[in-house]
C-alpha cells in the first residue's frame, strides 16, 4: 500500500503498527487513544484503550494539513503541561472540528507529522485513474464482510446498494458472471475491477468518441484535433496540443507510438482538469494586480471569530484561520474592554464565548500570506476605553511588526488608493481615524492623545434598524467616542466614516473612506440609485454586513451587492449554502488570492453602469448559454434510510444583474445515483455576462416533501469551456465529493 519510494519509511511503519496518544478537546478533557495507520494506507483507525469493540476511522484524505506544536486553542491552553515538540494537530477540510493529539514522544509525534504529510502529498500527486482504483478498492473492503479477500453475489447486491446502484438482479447477475472469468462464483480483486468497469461503461462518451473516430476504435490525431477544434471550439495550436493530450492521457503504448487515442485515453482526458468545466487558464493568477484596491472585488469575512451562531455560538481563533485559509482578506474583529487590561474579542452583549485580541492579531499573523500574498484588511469594531485601545495598537505594533502597514507608501498622499500588487505582504487596519491622511503626512496632528469620532457602527446601525422595525420614531442621538492617537495612527488607506449621501461623497470625496452598510440599507441606495451607487465604488471602498436578524449566521446572496459594485461583501465564512458557493466561485479564479477584478464599466466613473438596465451599456452585448446536461456520475447517496436511492434532478442557476437571475431543472430519473442519463438542454439569455455566476446543483427529487441537496458546482461564466465537459461535484460546505459528477455540453454564442 506504501506510497512510491516508501518501503522502508520508518515513520510510516511505526504508524502501521500503532501508536497511543493522548486525544484532547479541553484542558480537562485529555484521554487516550490507540491510533494505527489501516494497510490500505488511506484510513487512520483509532480506539479508547477500554472501550469494546467501538471505534472510529478517518481517510488521509479529509486531512488538510497537520500543525506541529501548539497550533489550536487547546493545545495552547494546555501548553504548561505538555512541551510543544510532543503536540500537533490534525486540520479537516469540511467543517469537522479539528483533532488535537499529544504524542508520548517527541520522536512519536515526528513520525505521526511527517508519515501524514507524506501520504497526504502522495495522494496529492495521484491521477485520476489511480483515485478511481483507489476508489474501487475502498468500496470493496467495505462489502467484503468476512473479509476472505472475494466476493460472492450476495456481497456485490449489498455493495451496489450502498454505491447508489438500483439495478435489476437479472442485469447484475449478468455481469457479476461475465466478470467472474476463474468461475469460483465469487469475484477476487481484479476481476471486482472488471465487473466495476463493466458498469461503469459510459455510453454517452462512447457516443461521442465514435462520432469522431474514423474507425470506431481509436481516435488518430487528426480525428482528436478536429474534436478539439468542432466541440471544445480551442484556437491556437490545436496539433500540438493534441499531441500534449495523447502523451499525458493515452494508457496504451502502442497507441501513443500511432499518435491516437483509444477511448480509455479519451475518458481519461475528459475526466481530467483540462476536460472539466473550469478553464484552467484561469486557475492561477491571471489578471492585472496594479489597479486601485476599490477595483477589486474582495473576498471578505463577517464576525470572523465566531464557530457557530451569532448569540450563544463559540468565538475561536480557529474562525480567522480558517476564513485566511479560504483566501478571504477581509476578516472582522468586534473588540470590548476585558480584564487585566487585555482586549477581548466577541459578539458583544451576547452569550458567544470570548477571545484575546492579541491570540487574534497572532492567528492573523501567521496565517495571513499563507494561501495568497495579497493585502488582508482587519475591520475593528472598536468598542474599548482609551486606555484598552492603547493596548491595541501595541499588539498590532509589537506583534505585526513590519508587516502593519503604519503609513502611506513612500511617505506620500497620492489621489488613489494603491493596488494589491503595491500591498503584498502587508496588512491594513479598517478602523475609525482622528484627521484626514493629509494632516497626517503634514504631522498638523501633533501628539494630542485623544480625539473625538461618531460612533457608528455595527451593533449601533443594527439597533436601528430594529428600531425602526418596530416603527418607534425616536430620533437615535449619534454619541462621539473617544479614540486613541495610537490606534487612529494604525489606519491608513480605510477610514472608517458615516455615509450621508452619493451627492456628498462625491463632492467631498476622499479615496481612503470607507463606508459600511446592512444588507438592507444598501438594497435601498441599490433601488433608489443603482448607477451612483457603482459609480460611488468605483472611487472607494464599500462593506456592506448581514442585517442584525440574522442571529443564526444565515448568508444574504452577495451578488447583488457585486452588482453595484461593491467591494467587501462580508458572509458568515462559517454558514454553508448558497451564499458561500456564490463567494467560493466568485474566488475560485485568479489564483484564489481573494481579489478579483471587477468588470471595466464598473471601474470607470464616466460609464454610468445601473445593474437594473443592463442594455444601457455603451459596449452592451448579451449572450446565449446553452447547456446540455448528458449524465451524472455516482452521485453520493443522501438519504440515511437503508434501502433509499437517490432521484437526481440538475438545477442550473445564474446568477447577475436582476435581468439575469434564472433558474431551470431536468426531469428527475427514478432510482438512479450511479449513473443517470439525461440529455436535457436547457437555455440562458444574459445581459451582463462578465458578472454571471453559474451554479449547477444536483438534488434528490421528493413529491411529498423539499428536495434533498445532493452536491453542488459554481463557477462564474467567463471562467467557463465551452464543449463536452465534466464538472466535478462539492458538498454542502465546499470540498470535494470526488468521483461524483456531471457530463455536460457548453455552448456561449452572442446573442443576434
Amino acid at each position: 500500500c506504501l506510497p512510491d519510494g516508501s518501503q522502508g519509511d520508518d515513520n510510516l511503519q511505526s504508524m502501521l503498527v500503532g501508536t497511543v496518544m493522548r486525544k484532547i478537546k479541553s484542558r480537562t478533557w485529555k484521554k487516550q487513544r490507540y491510533f494505527k495507520l489501516q494497510d490500505d494506507c488511506m484510513t487512520i483507525w483509532y480506539k479508547s484503550k477500554k472501550a469494546g469493540n467501538a471505534h472510529s476511522t478517518f481517510s488521509v484524505n479529509d486531512v488538510e494539513a497537520i500543525r506541529e506544536g501548539h497550533q489550536s486553542e487547546v493545545l495552547l491552553s494546555i501548553a504548561d503541561e505538555f512541551p510543544a515538540d510532543r503536540c500537533f494537530t490534525l486540520v479537516f477540510r469540511s467543517r469537522r472540528s479539528n483533532l488535537d493529539l499529544v504524542a508520548e514522544s517527541a520522536e512519536e509525534a515526528q513520525s505521526w507529522i511527517k508519515g501524514m504529510r507524506k501520504l497526504i502529498e502522495s495522494l496529492e500527486n495521484m491521477g485520476e485513474r489511480e483515485k478511481l482504483d483507489q476508489w474501487i478498492g475502498d468500496w470493496f473492503k467495505k462489502a467484503d464482510k468476512n473479509n476472505d479477500g472475494r466476493m460472492n453475489f450476495k456481497e456485490v447486491q449489498d455493495l451496489l446498494r450502498m454505491m447508489n446502484v438500483d439495478m435489476n438482479e437479472h442485469h447484475a447477475l449478468r455481469l457479476f458472471m461475465m466478470a467472474d472469468k476463474s468461475q469460483t462464483g465469487s469475484l477476487e480483486d481484479d476481476e471486482f475491477v472488471l465487473f466495476y468497469k463493466m458498469l461503469t461503461e459510459r455510453e454517452d462518451i462512447l457516443r461521442v468518441f465514435q462520432e469522431y473516430s474514423t474507425d470506431g476504435q481509436k481516435l488518430s490525431q487528426s480525428d482528436l484535433e478536429d474534436f478539439l477544434r468542432e466541440e471544445q471550439l480551442e484556437r491556437g495550436d490545436v496539433h500540438q496540443h493534441a499531441q500534449q493530450l495523447i502523451e499525458g492521457y493515452e494508457p496504451s503504448d502502442t497507441a501513443k507510438l500511432l499518435k491516437a487515442m483509444t477511448f480509455d485515453g479519451f475518458l481519461m482526458y475528459l475526466g481530467s482538469s483540462e476536460g472539466s468545466i473550469f478553464n484552467p487558464q484561469r486557475r492561477g493568477i491571471f489578471q492585472d494586480m496594479t489597479r486601485p484596491l476599490c477595483h477589486y472585488f474582495i473576498s471578505s469575512s463577517h464576525n470572523t471569530y465566531l464557530m457557530e451562531d451569532q448569540l450563544r455560538g463559540q468565538s475561536s481563533v480557529e474562525g480567522y484561520i480558517r476564513a485566511l485559509n479560504r483566501g478571504c482578506r477581509c476578516v472582522e474583529v468586534d473588540c470590548w474592554d476585558g480584564a487585566n487590561g487585555e482586549p477581548i474579542v466577541y459578539h458583544g452583549h451576547t452569550l458567544t464565548s470570548k477571545i484575546l485580541f492579541k491570540d487574534v492579531v497572532n492567528a492573523v499573523l501567521n496565517y495571513a500570506f499563507k494561501v495568497s500574498e495579497y493585502p488582508v484588511i482587519l475591520s475593528i469594531e472598536n468598542h474599548c476605553c482609551v486606555e484598552q485601545q492603547r493596548v491595541m495598537a501595541q499588539h498590532l505594533n509589537h506583534i505585526l511588526g513590519d508587516k502593519l502597514l503604519k503609513s502611506t507608501l513612500e511617505g506620500k498622499v497620492s489621489s488613489r488608493l494603491p493596488s494589491p500588487e503595491d500591498l503584498k505582504g502587508k496588512i491594513l487596519v479598517k478602523a475609525k481615524k482622528i484627521g484626514g491622511l493629509e494632516e497626517n503626512c503634514n504631522g498638523i496632528l501633533g501628539d494630542s492623545f485623544t480625539g473625538l469620532v461618531s460612533d457608528e457602527d455595527e451593533a449601533a446601525e443594527i439597533d436601528e434598524e430594529n428600531l425602526h422595525r418596530d416603527s418607534v420614531r425616536r430620533r437615535m442621538k449619534k454619541s462621539k467616542q473617544r479614540l486613541s492617537k495610537e490606534l487612529s495612527d494604525c489606519v491608513v488607506y480605510c477610514k472608517s466614516v458615516h455615509f450621508i449621501s452619493f451627492r456628498h461623497s462625491q463632492s467631498h470625496f476622499k479615496f481612503y473612506e470607507v463606508t459600511s452598510f446592512t444588507e438592507s440599507k444598501a438594497r435601498k441606495h441599490l433601488r433608489e440609485a443603482g448607477a451612483e451607487f457603482v459609480c460611488h465604488n468605483s472611487r472607494q471602498l464599500t462593506r456592506i454586513y448581514p442585517t442584525g436578524f440574522r442571529t443564526d449566521s444565515s448568508n444574504f446572496n452577495p451578488q447583488e451587492m457585486w452588482n453595484a459594485g461593491c467591494q467587501i461583501v462580508a458572509l458568515n465564512f462559517q454558514t454553508a449554502g448558497e451564499g458561500m458557493d456564490l463567494n467560493d466561485g466568485l474566488f475560485s479564479q485568479n489564483g484564489q488570492c481573494g481579489y478579483v477584478l471587477k468588470p471595466s464599466f464598473m471601474r470607470d466613473n464616466e460609464k454610468r453602469f445601473d445593474p437594473d438596465m443592463p442594455q444601457k451599456r455603451d459596449d452592451y452585448q448579451p449572450v446565449v448559454l446553452t447547456i446540455q446536461v448528458i449524465s451524472g456520475q455516482q452521485l453520493p447517496k443522501v438519504n440515511i434510510k437503508k434501502d433509499s436511492i437517490v432521484d437526481p434532478l440538475v438545477r442550473v442557476e445564474i446568477h447577475g444583474v436582476p435581468m439575469d437571475q434564472a433558474k431551470q431543472e431536468t426531469r428527475y430519473i427514478e432510482n438512479n445515483g450511479f449513473n443517470p442519463v439525461w440529455y436535457d438542454t436547457l437555455h440562458f439569455t444574459i445581459h451582463a455576462p462578465e458578472l454571471a455566476i453559474v451554479r449547477f446543483v444536483v438534488e434528490d427529487y421528493d413529491k411529498t416533501s423539499k428536495n434533498d441537496f445532493v452536491g453542488q458546482y459554481t463557477l462564474p461564466l467567463s471562467c467557463m469551456q465551452q464543449g463536452y465537459r465534466h464538472i466535478h461535484l462539492l458538498s454542502r460546505d465546499g470540498t470535494s465529493i470526488s468521483p461524483s459528477s456531471l457530463f455536460v455540453h457548453v455552448r456561449i454564442k452572442d446573442l443576434e
